[in-house]
């Protein structure tokens, strides 16, 4: 029974600890927060998550990354093609 206690004492004076040591943490933690709001207060997010996004829009901007992707793609295919007939051809 003695044992028992000894380790449940032992146990709430490391999670006390702990417990202090995470407080301290996040006091530091607001304190580099509230330094970077002085910073900068003015930022603005200006990203909208496609669940609140139109579907058009949000649609219309998957086809232009597919498109531009496609379009990335061809130039380093022929750029590769250029390449390899200049390699044959170079003698």
């Amino acid at each position: 029974m003695a044992g028992l206690l000894v380790v449940l004492g032992w146990c709430a004076v490391t999670l006390y600890r702990k417990a202090l040591t995470t407080l301290r943490a996040i006091e530091v933690l607001s304190d580099q927060v509230s330094a970077v709001d002085l910073v900068a207060p003015s930022v603005s997010v200006s990203f909208i998550p496609a669940v609140f996004a139109d579907a058009a829009v949000v649609l219309r901007n998957v086809e232009q990354n597919r498109a531009d992707r496609s379009h990335r793609s061809q130039v380093r295919r022929d750029a590769r093609i250029v390449r390899g007939k200049l390699m044959r051809n170079a003698r």
